[in-house]
């Protein structure tokens, strides 16, 4: 692999770069965001706790919410956001979800990277220290232009709003 203008390459596009370093107090074994498989659209996030929590880990009770740290920071290229996106077999098997899916880490943002998590499940979850508790997707970002006008076009469904267009 090389680096060319901000991308790593082999023979084909491989992704953007996200530069990353660790918190001062961050745990150094616990992994960077990675891919799990090479069909992988989301790079596994993992909890990575302050010392005084990593024995006990951070419960959860029904409907709280809490940001978790992951202990690390990004530097997204211009023109990229990166994700933040629930796992769905935390969300499946345990409820664990995130308030504000999807959540946008912007290029332009340096501060630590937590994910916000919610208990929408009936029990108490506990996020262990190094457990993998979100994903990332990098994506390019494209900035409109907002333009007041007269008039909007017409198009087949017009002003049909929330479930307009049927169940099937």
């Amino acid at each position: 692999m090389r680096l060319r203008r901000g991308y790593l390459s082999t023979e084909d596009e491989m992704g953007v770069q996200v530069s990353v370093i660790r918190e001062e107090w961050a745990d150094r074994r616990v992994p960077l965001p990675a891919y799990q498989t090479a069909g992988s659209a989301g790079a596994d996030i993992c909890a990575n706790l302050p010392e005084d929590l990593r024995a006990e880990g951070v419960v959860l009770q029904p409907m709280d919410r809490v940001i978790v740290p992951t202990g690390i920071r990004v530097a997204v290229p211009q023109g990229f956001e990166m994700q933040i996106r629930p796992r769905s077999g935390l969300a499946l098997k345990h409820g664990i979800t995130l308030p504000n899916t999807p959540g946008t880490i912007d290029s332009d943002y340096r501060g630590p990277l937590g994910v916000a998590l919610v208990n929408l499940g009936a029990t108490p979850y506990v996020v262990r220290h190094g457990d993998r508790i979100a994903q990332c997707v990098v994506a390019p970002v494209v900035q409109a232009r907002f333009e007041v006008v007269e008039a909007l076009d017409d198009t087949a469904r017009g002003v049909g709003g929330f479930g307009s267009t049927g169940v099937r």
